[in-house]
Formats: C-alpha cells, structure tokens, sequence
C-alpha cells in the first residue's frame, strides 16, 4: 500500500512541475497565479500523501490545514493587489 501512496507522490509532484512552468511562463498575471495556487492545492495534498507514508496523519493534517489557509490568503492577497493596480485585465476589454 506503501508503494501506491510514493508512486502517487511522485506523479503529483512532476504534475507540480508542469504548474510551475504556467507560473513561470505564463503569458498574463492572471496565468501565473493561477499556476501558483494550483502549485500550493497540489502541496496540500502531496502533504496529506507524506502523512500516509510516514503513517503520521494527524501531524501532517495540521500542517496542510495551515499550508492551505496560508495559501488561500495569498491567492486573495494578490488578486486583489492586482485587481486594485488595474493588472489582472485590460480594463478597455470589458467596457
């Protein structure tokens, strides 16, 4: 059971990859938060999968309960950062 849980790590994890090159490259601001907060979604749950391989749970339930709090008020933290400095959207599109 132990294998299935590390190989699905390691699938989530190159998944993790491929949303770190939207954040990276993504041609808008809007893309690349949407490539970080699918960055720190993944985290949470490659967190939850580390609990099931060291058989800790109620550990790592704790710590990615915060890590998804944390990540949640960043998200809004920046999207209204953006939203508030006209970045997210050319606002002449939408007149």
């Amino acid at each position: 059971m132990d294998s299935i849980f590390l190989y699905s790590s390691l699938y989530l994890a190159f998944l993790m990859v491929l949303s770190l090159v939207r954040a990276v490259i993504g041609p808008t601001v809007l893309d690349r938060m949407i490539g970080v907060n699918a960055i720190g979604s993944k985290t949470v749950v490659l967190l939850i999968m580390i609990g099931f391989l060291y058989h800790r749970m109620d550990m790592f339930v704790d710590i990615a309960l915060a890590y998804a709090m944390l990540n949640f008020l960043a998200v809004l933290a920046a999207s209204r950062y953006f939203q508030k400095r006209k970045g997210l959207y050319d606002e002449a599109l939408y007149r």
